[in-house]
């Protein structure tokens, strides 16, 4: 078998799929059989998709697991993986370059990673089913988990994703990026608003020119990768509404109390939206609402 090229033409309609299964699975490291199928076919049928999962585990290249009750509430969710093999065949995808590789390639590991990644999966699927429904580009290859940047003191920042996204409007095009963290209230409302602080950190983190005898100005360690810096979205799930809008409360605290973190929200737009309204009315039409104070609105438009 070739090395895999989603983006390659010459192939058969089952190969390219094959290819961008495993692909996909490099990118987002595990899905739901239901979840690849909505990322890379949503029209197509799920069968056909299937059969190339099983036809990709009988050659080696990935391998599944079966997520439990206590995980989920339906009875047998498969979960899809690259195997060692499959992680080193798609480890120089021209679709994947330069990114690094977060692999998992054990049940143990893919057991442990479950339910977060899955539902940073669900989270890029809202955005993509969205993409599709006004006519915007977002796809499988327009979400890169797990983003690590420094931002000081020996520190990184690693945001759950980072997402591009072009709005379409006739010959306009507006390119938007977007930090995404995802809560899933199992971690306390105070660690959750620190990420806050970890984010205007990098928005002041300066790179110091090295072996220069002479001051010389320095450069914000972000425009290594944005032009613009990117949206910080909070994605909140795995609670009562009640309780999750008290988290996002918690949020507009930190932005109101802590002064990196209102030196950030008035340059960078901030916004907070319940996974469950994502993915009920798009994100578009969630109401996201702006950590810098005001009524909920698109994402686009915090």
């Amino acid at each position: 078998m070739t090395r895999p090229d989603p983006s390659s033409a010459g192939f058969t309609r089952n190969e390219l799929l094959r290819h961008q299964v495993l692909a996909g699975l490099a990118q987002h490291r595990i899905t739901t059989t239901g979840q690849i199928h909505r990322m890379l076919r949503p029209e197509g049928t799920r069968q056909v998709l299937s059969r190339v999962l099983n036809k990709l585990r009988a050659d080696g290249f990935v391998d599944c697991t079966t997520l439990t009750r206590s995980q989920r509430a339906r009875a047998r969710t498969t979960i899809w993986y690259l195997t060692q093999s499959g992680s080193r065949l798609t480890r120089d995808l021209p679709v994947l370059r330069g990114r690094p590789p977060y692999p998992i390639t054990s049940r143990t590991a893919a057991s442990l990673k479950t339910p977060h990644t899955l539902t940073v999966v669900s989270t890029h699927l809202a955005f993509a089913a969205d993409a599709r429904r006004l006519g915007h580009e977002h796809g499988p290859w327009d979400w890169t988990p797990e983003v690590s940047h420094p931002i000081g003191e020996g520190e990184r920042l690693v945001a759950d994703a980072v997402m591009h996204y072009t709005a379409v409007s006739g010959e306009q095009r507006q390119k938007l990026r977007a930090f995404v963290e995802i809560d899933r209230a199992t971690m306390s409302s105070e660690r959750l608003a620190v990420k806050l602080i970890e984010y205007a950190r990098l928005f002041q983190y300066e790179v110091q020119p090295i072996g220069r005898r002479r001051p010389t100005a320095s450069t914000a360690a972000w425009l290594r990768w944005y032009p613009v810096f990117p949206h910080v979205l909070f994605v909140l799930t795995g609670a009562s509404r009640s309780r999750m809008e008290d988290r996002i409360s918690d949020l507009r605290a930190m932005v109101a109390h802590h002064p990196l973190v209102a030196a950030l929200a008035r340059e960078v737009p901030l916004g907070a939206a319940l996974l469950e309204d994502v993915e009920q009315y798009g994100p578009a039409r969630a109401g996201w609402v702006p950590l810098l104070g005001g009524e909920p609105r698109s994402w686009r438009d915090l």
